[in-house]
């Protein structure tokens, strides 16, 4: 006997469907004004701190970080003092969400790292918090020393690669750590920051799966991955923390990030 298929079957089936695509990927972002200072150049930089989708332009509301500073010459400077809320959107703009800003003078020659641990973000579609140790490195006044050394983050990419000076199509390679130590296997999500709304050079992905670009590391830790395009690029490397949050009486899950960013130019 010939049986008819409940409607409500029928539509849990198509959303189903309609959900059932990749999460788009988190990224901590810390951009500065310029990744290289030059003696020509104005000498304060200015970073922006965010929580987005790089490639979608999708922002998250972002509380202020529990901590940001930047490394030079082994000495770390807290600068969380220095940190100002501003507003942006996606792009369409119809949304603003928080982001912060802060201006660093440079004063010396030399590599600076700034680095942010972020308030954890409560994502309720993953069940679990989510942290990001985000670092970049700004080059300046044409002394190249200090972009390989670890600030001494819970998770953190140190760059094997010196992470400026990048023309397009350079090999960017970077070991992951945790607590210090080399994480075999693990798996590193890189994203393009794109370009700013309404520019027609922004790039638009054919499928989900050129939205996040996904290697492995290898026994040691390290990956490697070729920039295809001028710009801002985001590595990112995912562990589950040893600790938990508590969320309305529950402990939940924490993901702790490592993500670097790193800047590449045409050759002209």
């Amino acid at each position: 006997m010939h049986t008819k298929t409940p409607i409500f079957s029928v539509v849990a089936a198509a959303l189903l469907l309609l959900t059932a695509g990749p999460a788009p990927a988190h990224f901590g972002a810390l951009i500065p004004s310029s990744p290289i200072v030059t003696q020509d150049d104005p000498k304060t930089v200015t970073i922006e701190v965010k929580f987005i989708h790089p490639l979608e332009q999708h922002f998250m509301e972002m509380a202020k970080p529990k901590l940001f500073g930047v490394m030079h010459a082994e000495q770390k400077t807290d600068l969380l003092g220095s940190l100002k809320e501003a507003k942006g959107g996606g792009p369409d703009q119809t949304e603003k969400f928080t982001f912060w800003t802060a201006d660093h003078q440079i004063r010396r020659p030399g590599d600076y790292t700034f680095y942010v641990e972020p308030t954890p973000y409560w994502e309720p579609a993953e069940d679990l918090y989510i942290v990001h140790y985000t670092k970049v490195c700004v080059n300046a006044l044409g002394l190249e020393e200090g972009w390989d050394q670890p600030v001494g983050l819970e998770t953190e990419i140190i760059p094997m690669t010196r992470p400026y000076g990048l023309w397009t199509n350079n090999l960017f390679t970077g070991q992951v750590l945790l607590k210090g130590k080399p994480v075999p296997h693990a798996e590193v999500e890189i994203e393009y920051l794109n370009a700013s709304p309404g520019n027609p050079s922004m790039v638009l992905p054919p499928a989900d799966p050129y939205v996040t670009q996904v290697v492995k590391a290898d026994a040691n830790g390290v990956f490697s991955y070729a920039m295809p395009r001028a710009g801002w690029w985001g590595f990112s490397a995912l562990n589950e923390a040893d600790w938990t949050i508590d969320h309305e009486g529950q402990k939940k899950n924490v993901e702790i990030g490592a993500v670097y960013w790193v800047h590449t130019r045409d050759m002209k």
